[in-house]
């Protein structure tokens, strides 16, 4: 994909979302993601993605976040 020079917004549309990501909530960038509107389905992707990555980064495992 970095090589192809692929968007966040060809990421996302290429990607399968988890259906549990609605259950994560939290402060990332300054704002809280469960406050983010729909309509910003784009940015609230992101937002998902920094939260997994800043989670993962504290040394939480993974079937943790995922709630697996």
């Amino acid at each position: 994909m970095l090589n192809e020079k692929t968007t966040f917004k060809e990421f996302f549309e290429k990607s399968v979302i988890n259906p549990k990501v609605n259950f994560i909530t939290g402060v990332i960038c300054g704002y809280r993601i469960e406050e983010i509107n729909d309509t910003f389905q784009l940015y609230k992707n992101c937002r998902y993605l920094d939260k997994l990555v800043d989670e993962l980064s504290k040394g939480k495992e993974l079937s943790k976040i995922l709630r697996t």
